[in-house]
């Protein structure tokens, strides 16, 4: 039971990265969450350490707020093995990203930082005894997303595309 709500605490700071996904590609006055409010949802694959893979589906709702500057979310995906609820809040400061996350299910909390540069963001999500560093590419009304854990898990990778609508 333990090594499951563990890998499940686990998988929720790696959805919780999903929130970063969410950026707009309009860099210039605006902040670069502007445009970003509404329904998104998309899919894709959790790798285990095993070598064994898990489809995993995920729908948000984003609200961009002080000119495109902040953006708070919430998120739920599920796979086979599990179901997450994620809230999150991020800032953005001249590039500079900043905010925090829970997994409202498992009253799990964690913080997330990075940097914005183009249509491509590097972050780091950190809580509940877990870490991971967080690769985004922005493709118009998509996304992908990579999140690779850097403490000892039995995740691998996170990959997911998200679409608008």
């Amino acid at each position: 039971m333990f090594v499951s709500i563990a890998r499940q605490v686990r998988l929720g700071a790696a959805t919780a990265a999903i929130a970063l996904a969410t950026f707009s590609q309009s860099f210039g006055a605006e902040g670069p969450f502007t445009g970003l409010s509404g329904s998104w949802s998309g899919g894709g694959s959790i790798a285990m350490a095993d070598g064994s893979h898990e489809r995993i589906h995920c729908r948000a709702h984003y609200t961009a707020g002080g000119g495109g500057h902040s953006l708070s979310q919430s998120l739920h995906c599920a796979s086979a093995s599990t179901s997450l609820q994620i809230s999150a809040n991020v800032v953005d400061q001249g590039g500079s990203l900043s905010g925090s996350w829970s997994e409202t299910t498992r009253g799990v909390t964690g913080s997330i930082s990075g940097h914005v540069s183009g249509t491509t963001i590097r972050a780091q999500v950190v809580g509940g005894g877990f870490s991971a560093g967080v690769g985004i590419n922005l493709h118009g009304d998509s996304q992908s997303v990579t999140i690779t854990p850097s403490s000892n898990t039995d995740i691998k990778t996170v990959t997911v595309s998200m679409h608008r609508g």
